[in-house]
């Protein structure tokens, strides 16, 4: 076997290649670490997202429902004198207090 020495320029060869190398995978883990922290983050948004979706659209079928029932006159009268207390001429309205449970 032959002994080899190394030499200096060897040593600083091998310095550089060490840093360039280190540098890219520190590179490497910092991006991919970034953009699964990201990926995390968006999948948290798309649920909320979702749900708020949802949420609107039930608030939307309920609107939808109540704009059928106020084209009905018969339920705009009743919804007018349970709401607001309009009586018809020669009526009276009497409150009875509600039950507590």
């Amino acid at each position: 076997m032959k002994n080899k020495k190394i030499t200096k320029k060897t040593k600083r060869r091998l310095t550089f290649l060490s840093c360039i190398i280190i540098f890219l995978v520190v590179t490497i883990i910092t991006t991919v670490f970034n953009d699964f922290c990201q990926i995390i983050k968006n999948r948290n948004e798309i649920v909320l997202l979702n749900d708020t979706y949802n949420t609107l659209l039930h608030e939307e079928e309920s609107l939808q429902s109540e704009i059928t029932k106020l084209q009905d006159m018969d339920y705009v009268a009743r919804y007018a004198r349970e709401k607001y207390l309009y009586s018809l001429p020669n009526e009276v309205i009497i409150r009875l207090p509600h039950e507590k449970e």
